[in-house]
């Protein structure tokens, strides 16, 4: 995810050769992406691990495993060379929604920082509950 995440923000860039390079001023998207992997990394395998444990049980998944899908979707927000074929096929529409994901990338990737904080502090709550060791 953190490969693809970079890749689509043009952070890493594989013509000629594979280089990474963080311009000035995107220092803070940079670490946004960096954060958002890390907390992708804990909190979806845990919400899988809570599902394997919940299908035993009789007791339901709750929205912590939206949230972890939410948060790591979420962060895929300007989509560089991807948003011009996104223009392209849809128009009017793709650029409004384009420009939307460009001019509020930031707020929505802190929104998903955000998210997956909560997720990550649910499912732990829930996780001590459900995996009390007898």
């Amino acid at each position: 995810m953190l490969f693809g995440l970079l890749f689509l923000s043009e952070y890493i860039f594989l013509e000629p050769y594979l280089i990474g390079h963080i311009a000035p001023g995107m220092e803070l998207g940079f670490t946004l992406i960096v954060i958002l992997t890390m907390l992708s990394a804990v909190v979806i395998p845990m919400n899988i691990y809570r599902i394997n444990i919940l299908k035993k049980s009789k007791r339901k998944v709750t929205g912590s495993v939206f949230g972890s899908f939410v948060g790591s979707v979420a962060g895929v927000c300007s989509c560089g060379p991807i948003g011009f074929a996104v223009f392209s096929t849809f128009g009017s529409v793709g650029a409004t929604g384009l420009a939307f994901l460009t001019n509020y990338e930031l707020p929505i990737r802190i929104a998903a920082i955000a998210l997956l904080a909560v997720t990550y502090f649910t499912t732990v709550k829930s996780l001590k509950i459900e995996c009390k060791i007898i």
